[in-house]
């Protein structure tokens, strides 16, 4: 499920997440690059791998998981339409076309 994640996804006010897979430590296993909030320091790339809820990865404030959801899930009108997106947290979501 997750391999199909791959790619880049938009959120709003030029917030985004790029998903790779990271080949060097097997399946399972991404690179998560985002420009997660507003501010200079919150962009980051971290290291995310599978599991059966989506792809959990550590970032500033501890554990976080990557799940599967819409526009609704995101939390955000501006995203409210959608209907493929990846949702951190109410509030921080990524969407694709």
């Amino acid at each position: 499920m997750t391999d199909q994640w791959v790619g880049r996804w938009i959120g709003v006010e030029g917030l985004f997440l790029e998903i790779s897979k990271d080949e060097t430590a097997g399946p399972g296993h991404y690179r998560l690059h985002m420009r997660y909030g507003l501010d200079d320091d919150q962009v980051g790339t971290f290291e995310g791998q599978a599991t059966a809820e989506g792809i959990r990865f550590n970032r500033e404030g501890g554990p976080q998981l990557l799940s599967a959801g819409d526009g609704e899930a995101t939390g955000m009108k501006w995203l409210l339409e959608k209907e493929d997106c990846l949702v951190v947290a109410t509030g921080e979501g990524y969407c694709r076309d």
